[in-house]
């Protein structure tokens, strides 16, 4: 039996008995979009199939760098950190080709913590698109950063001076993918075998950049290949002797790394509900009200999509990333960038988003606003031609510039709330709030270059 094959949990017992499997790899995506899991025993992983498992639920109520949030309601020191349920998925079922006879299965936070669990927040949003009539559809694309490093030797250089793999400008280069072509032929048969397909692979401009376009798919599907990806492109380089880093902008130097989506939905009948031939662009109403949402609910939901402080040194002018909720029709200068083709490729690409974002949520934020549009039957602004940078925009579509200001407007939304849930508004906020703060406790080298001497 083939992993793809699996899609009931009496497919998934009968793929570990068949292989002869003795402990199988589990795991749960946290806030951040971290892959947190172990290996258990056959007999335990049987068990959970039928029953789910516990898992500390820590891993949502702490950061990146597993610090204690000491913000949260939903779970921390009051609550003495109990276990919370997780259901294994199994049509999450993949190989892992880099370890023998190993099977690995996505979990889910169920009962009261699948209010705060990314994927429960995706699946919530995805929930009420059905039940508007709609199925959602979309792929994740990535740029990262690859480095002749090791987690040894960034730290030993304090981040600083870091080698990339390969040095230079050099986008979309035959030279630079045929001279590491064992690589990418690597990145390219990891993504087939573990279910996260690449259907375009290539150098971005900047040393040691790629590009990678996830295949598209239904939209939680998506989001479980997006997640898996940017876990699995860092272990593959890894093992190599190599970094990969997903930041938003590792360098004032280069441009930041890009998470962008690309959305579209269908109908019950399965047919697109974005293409009209007889409209301009080919927008369909649909289309057009699921834009106004995008666009008018972005500052209020930035905080999902731009979820690090870093996030916000990539949002500024003429470094290929949006800084204000702008649209156009392939200007690749503002937020949304519509794509008007055939009913097959008629899509939205979300450019807001960056590397660093959880797929989960910023799929959520991205096609829940856009159901709130349809909703609320609203209008776009007019579309921006030519570079978006050199307008000034309305007070209403100005981004939040700062994390800590995103996780403001998240907290006082009144659609953010509808639409996610109180619960789940209010816990991520409050981490987005941490993030900044532990970031306050530090001393930058600008602060140190800018007033060590002379003020």
């Amino acid at each position: 039996m083939k992993p793809e094959s699996v899609r009931s949990l009496a497919d998934a017992k009968k793929i570990v008995e068949e292989r002869g499997i003795t402990h199988i790899k589990v795991g749960v995506f946290d806030i951040d979009g971290v892959l947190r899991g172990k290996y258990v025993s056959k007999a335990k992983f049987l068990s959970a199939l039928d029953s789910g498992f516990g898992f500390c639920d820590v891993v949502l109520g702490w950061d990146s760098n597993d610090q204690l949030y000491d913000n949260t309601k939903f779970t921390g020191w009051h609550t003495a950190y109990p276990d919370a349920l997780v259901r294994l998925i199994p049509e999450s079922c993949r190989e892992i080709p880099f370890e023998e006879n190993t099977l690995f299965f996505l979990g889910q936070f169920v009962e009261r913590a699948e209010a705060v669990c990314p994927r429960g927040l995706l699946r919530r949003v995805l929930a009420k698109a059905e039940k508007m009539g709609f199925k959602a559809y979309g792929s994740c694309e990535y740029e990262f950063f690859l480095f002749d490093e090791t987690p040894e030797s960034v730290r030993e250089k304090g981040y600083r001076n870091l080698q990339p793999m390969t040095p230079g400008y050099f986008g979309y280069s035959g030279l630079r993918s045929s001279v590491w072509s064992e690589l990418y032929h690597e990145i390219l048969s990891t993504a087939e075998t573990m279910r996260f397909p690449i259907e375009g692979l290539h150098t971005e401009t900047g040393p040691g950049v790629l590009e990678a376009a996830i295949a598209f798919d239904e939209l939680l599907e998506s989001a479980d290949r997006a997640a898996l990806f940017k876990t699995f492109m860092k272990v593959l380089a890894q093992r190599r002797g190599l970094m990969a880093t997903f930041m938003a902008k590792w360098s004032n130097n280069w441009p930041g790394q890009s998470g962008h989506i690309h959305l579209s939905l269908k109908g019950k009948d399965g047919a697109t509900v974005f293409h009209d031939a007889k409209q301009p662009h080919n927008m369909s109403k649909t289309m057009r009200h699921f834009l106004a949402g995008q666009q008018q609910l972005m500052p209020e939901v930035l905080g999902m999509v731009a979820s690090t402080v870093n996030s916000y040194s990539r949002l500024i002018p003429g470094f290929w990333a949006p800084t204000n909720a702008t649209w156009g029709v392939e200007n690749r200068t503002c937020a949304l960038r519509v794509i008007p083709g055939s009913p097959k490729s008629q899509r939205i690409e979300y450019r807001i988003a960056a590397a660093d974002a959880n797929p989960y949520i910023a799929l959520a934020a991205a096609l829940a606003s856009g159901l709130y549009g349809i909703e609320h039957k609203l209008e776009p602004t007019d579309p921006i031609v030519g570079n978006a940078y050199e307008l000034k925009p309305s007070a209403k579509l100005a981004l939040p510039n700062t994390l800590w200001d995103a996780a403001q407007r998240l907290k006082k939304s009144k659609a953010a709330n509808e639409l996610f849930g109180e619960e789940f508004v209010e816990h991520f906020a409050a981490t987005r709030e941490w993030e900044e703060r532990e970031f306050r406790k530090h001393i930058t080298d600008w602060e140190l270059a800018r007033y060590f001497e002379i003020i």
